[in-house]
């Protein structure tokens, strides 16, 4: 495969001179009415702080050119992660998800400036608002409407099958971002025209050397014979095992086949993946190892076999603090990739883009 980039890497959104300019965790969707929606959590202070909003921009020239961000999860809690979806005629969903308080003030970087906005959340505000949350739209992202709940997360949302149902696989959410095998499992769960959700179906987690490592932040593509297709994020506390997993499923997400590993144990997670009008399944995910950056793997076959390590985008900053790509096709076929990096050595991170495009040696 050859891929050649189109221009440079740059900005979709950022907030420079203010002390709220740490954007992260995009997602990239062509809207019905042809728009390309970006949705990430922004207005930040950092990796972990209190005041993240899940935000949306909208370009109509192919990424020429971007709406500023505007918020459309904005709990009182931190809103992190960004997943969007259209689905039917004119439908949007827009997903997040926060942690508590206590998680919070357990961070090792909090600031007094921090601290003193969380003693004013009050254990009612924090209940109503913690948890896996999404709203939903009904004219393509004008206006979307109340806030429901979700008992999983991921960070690119849920996906459409062929009958219109939204089906949302995700890691199991826990209030105090403790990540363990017996906490973290990933689920299939429908999402209901009022917004209610039910069980579907559970993917078995997976096991290296008789060890359960963590699964979480699973992607979900259906293919043309409507297999539903999952990578899920595999990885261990001190980072030696940080790569892809795949699972199939042939009934709607209620029995899924054993994972299989993708990459090396530590080639690089979480996965977003793309539908190529060309029949190619296109999938780009975060390396965090040097040269940390984006890389892209190919599967012709349906995500039978993988062409893997194709380098998007190359990061200036050591620091893996970087990652969480999604795409969208272009009108001629290219590729648009956004996700997230540190905007120089010491700098906030910011939501990225690259053109791309791919060709058969």
């Amino acid at each position: 495969m050859k891929i050649t980039r189109q221009g440079d890497a740059r900005i979709v959104m950022s907030n420079f001179g203010s002390r709220h300019n740490y954007f992260a965790w995009p997602t990239a969707a062509r809207l019905q009415n042809g728009k390309i929606a970006v949705a990430a959590s922004g207005f930040r202070c950092r990796h972990v702080c209190p005041f993240g909003k899940t935000v949306i921009s909208y370009s109509e020239d192919n990424g020429e050119t971007y709406t500023a961000p505007a918020p459309v999860i904005d709990t009182i809690l931190d809103d992190r992660d960004g997943g969007i979806l259209p689905f039917g005629e004119s439908g949007v969903i827009v997903t997040s998800f926060n942690n508590t308080t206590e998680f919070q003030r357990e961070n090792s970087e909090l600031t007094a400036y921090d601290a003193a906005y969380l003693d004013t959340v009050t254990p009612e505000e924090e209940e109503a608002t913690l948890g896996v949350n999404f709203r939903i739209s009904n004219d393509c992202g004008v206006t979307f409407g109340k806030i429901f709940k979700s008992p999983v997360s991921s960070p690119h949302g849920p996906v459409e099958l062929p009958d219109g149902t939204l089906l949302w696989v995700g890691s199991t959410y826990n209030p105090k971002d403790a990540q363990t095998p017996d906490t973290d499992c990933v689920e299939a769960h429908k999402i209901n025209p009022d917004g209610t959700t039910e069980f579907v179906g559970r993917i078995e987690n997976v096991k290296i050397d008789g060890a359960e490592p963590i699964c979480c932040e699973p992607y979900a593509v259906v293919l043309d014979d409507g297999t539903i297709l999952v990578h899920i994020r595999v990885e261990t506390a001190d980072d030696s095992i940080f790569t892809l997993y795949q699972s199939e499923s042939c009934d709607n997400g209620k029995t899924w086949t054993k994972p299989r590993q993708l990459l090396p144990l530590s080639g690089g997670a979480p996965s977003h993946i793309l539908k190529h009008s060309s029949g190619m399944l296109v999938c780009t995910y975060g390396y965090r190892n040097p040269p940390y950056g984006i890389r892209a793997m190919f599967s012709g076959d349906a995500g039978k076999t993988w062409d893997c390590g194709y380098e998007i985008y190359l990061s200036d900053v050591n620091d893996t603090d970087i990652g969480y790509p999604s795409s969208v096709e272009l009108d001629d076929g290219s590729i648009l990739t956004v996700f997230y990096a540190l905007h120089g050595e010491g700098g906030p991170a910011v939501i990225m883009q690259q053109k791309w495009k791919f060709e058969k040696d």
